[in-house]
């Protein structure tokens, strides 16, 4: 059962403040089951005069849960709980989301979601929308929360935060949210690093990847170009250029340090088309062909329009790297 609990009972201790003074401990309501409505009674353990340890046992470990001064712990309907407009996260795994089911379905929910009360009766996400989506999902009618008034300065900050300390962001939607948050409460790239505890380069870099053409930024959203990759690509200033490398990383398999070479030399993609006498360019493949049948191995030549570039030789021990250096250089006298 472990292996499936990934990313369960981590992430809202480290955001959300511990109580002071004397806690009392009380049971966090039924374990919920397979059949909606059996999650809980809906009642509410106010907390807000002396801060509230609620401990849920499972089968096999017992999860407390802290509920900060001013906020109170509640079972409450999931259809009275509106996701977060201001959510970062736009992508969720189906069989992340799978395991998550089939583990509250199995032990219940190890980490109540945050919410913030709406009039009416009705609250708003502040965290936990996987896990508010596993309970909908898995036909359950309540979910353990905690209710606390949250301003909406603070609301996808908040948000932003769990979602980074459980690493579950792509580099887009991190980059979007940090845009979103200097760009909403008028932050500068020094306060938003203070506030969320990330460095301003961190910060800075990560928000140049918007500048990526869509079709590289989508590439980045989809996990076949990783963050690494796309901040090489920003040291190019055409965009074609930038979309070609990243379309070239895709299909070869390059590594960050390649692709950061290529960049240096210049890398301008494929010839564009003119009109006209086209200039024949030199046949790489030729030397290249003649330099493996003269070494015995493996080569790679990487240049840039321009014809400057460098030659890769591979070896497959120190003594077929002397036998090659000999072929090159002559034997050592």
């Amino acid at each position: 059962m472990s292996a499936k609990q990934r990313g369960l009972g981590r992430g809202l201790a480290a955001l959300m403040p511990t109580a002071p003074g004397t806690q009392t401990s009380a049971e966090a309501g039924s374990q919920p089951s397979t059949e909606a409505g059996s999650a809980g009674s809906g009642t509410a353990v106010p907390g807000a005069s002396r801060g509230a340890k609620l401990a849920q046992n499972t089968a096999s470990s017992s999860v407390e849960f802290v509920v900060p001064e001013g906020a109170y712990f509640a079972e409450l309907p999931l259809d009275s709980i509106t996701p977060n407009p201001r959510q970062p996260r736009t992508v969720f795994d189906p069989e992340a989301l799978d395991e998550l089911i089939h583990s509250i379905k199995e032990i219940g929910l190890l980490q109540p979601i945050v919410v913030r009360p709406l009039s009416n009766n009705r609250f708003e996400l502040v965290m936990g929308e996987r896990r508010w989506r596993a309970h909908t999902v898995a036909g359950l009618a309540t979910i353990p929360a905690i209710v606390r008034e949250t301003a909406d300065a603070d609301l996808l900050r908040d948000a932003l935060l769990e979602n980074l300390h459980r690493s579950q962001l792509n580099a887009l939607e991190e980059a979007a949210a940090y845009s979103q948050l200097l760009d909403d409460f008028g932050c500068t790239h020094d306060e938003l690093a203070q506030r969320i505890g990330r460095s301003r380069p961190q910060i800075s870099n990560t928000i140049r990847l918007l500048k990526l053409p869509p079709a590289v930024q989508s590439k980045v959203a989809a996990g076949v170009l990783s963050a690494g990759h796309a901040r090489a690509l920003l040291g190019l200033e055409d965009p074609k250029a930038q979309e070609a490398l990243a379309t070239k990383i895709v299909a070869e398999g390059l590594s960050v340090r390649t692709v950061e070479e290529l960049v240096s030399l210049g890398f301008t993609g494929p010839a564009s088309k003119k009109s006209g006498r086209k200039k024949a360019g030199p046949d790489w493949s030729e030397l290249v062909d003649r330099l493996e049948d003269r070494l015995d191995t493996k080569a790679a030549i990487a240049a840039s329009a321009k014809g400057r570039g460098k030659i890769t030789v591979e070896f497959a021990s120190f003594e077929d790297l002397r036998r090659i250096v000999d072929t090159i250089a002559g034997p050592q006298k």
